[in-house]
């Protein structure tokens, strides 16, 4: 499995807070660009998994992805209130 938590749970929560303050900036500058929200999130999806394929190996990312479709269907990437 992919640890990327290296640091005390509350230093590895800022952290993680900072990368996607990072991340919404990114995405809102390249609307203002002009540039389709879908071509960014499909870069910046291509971005993710290269990076971890770089650092972990195929193997390792691939096993991370697996987890992915039922983390998403749980609502874990979601920000609005589930009914």
């Amino acid at each position: 499995m992919i640890d990327t938590d290296m640091t005390s749970p509350d230093e590895a929560g800022l952290a993680k807070r900072a990368a996607l303050a990072y991340v919404a900036e990114a995405f809102a500058e390249a609307e203002l660009d002009g540039i389709d929200g879908d071509c960014v999130v499909q870069a910046a999806l291509f971005a993710a998994f290269k990076h971890l394929v770089e650092v972990y190996g195929e193997e390792q990312t691939a096993i991370y992805a697996e987890g992915l479709p039922a983390r998403i269907r749980a609502g874990g990437f979601s920000t609005a209130p589930r009914h």
